[in-house]
């Protein structure tokens, strides 16, 4: 089994924005890490990107038993089919969730954002190194 963990980063909603996301496996080691600016964006919006790059990369190293643990319970919810996802949000919404058809075993947990420091921690450092250019 694998666990993804990912979160999203805006100063200002929308503001400047980023994504983190980490895959780990049984024994906690970081198997793949990924972190990227991705511009002006709102919180969702980083969130769901977050979470797009963290699958897509599970996808692509065959990662393919998958808990997966993010802190926006909006994201967690909607790809769960529980809450209903507004037109800014849905090509997102669609993606995510197609890509969730890939996978042999998926879960979508949210959790509190002290259980979720590594992803948030990514996120970060890329959005303070690009506001310090």
């Amino acid at each position: 089994m694998y666990y993804l963990y990912f979160d999203g980063a805006s100063r200002g909603n929308p503001g400047p924005a980023s994504y983190g996301f980490v895959i780990i496996d049984d024994n906690h080691r970081e198997l793949e890490v990924g972190c990227d600016y991705i511009g002006k964006a709102t919180n969702n919006v980083a969130e769901y990107t977050g979470i797009m790059m963290g699958l897509e990369r599970a996808i692509q190293q065959e990662y393919l038993d998958l808990n997966v643990y993010g802190d926006s319970e909006l994201i967690i919810k909607q790809l769960k089919k529980e809450y209903r996802t507004n037109s800014k949000l849905k090509p997102y919404f669609e993606k995510c969730y197609d890509m969730l058809q890939k996978f042999n075993v998926i879960t979508l947990n949210h959790v509190k954002r002290d259980k979720n420091r590594r992803a948030d921690q990514l996120a970060n450092i890329v959005l303070d190194n690009e506001l310090q250019k």
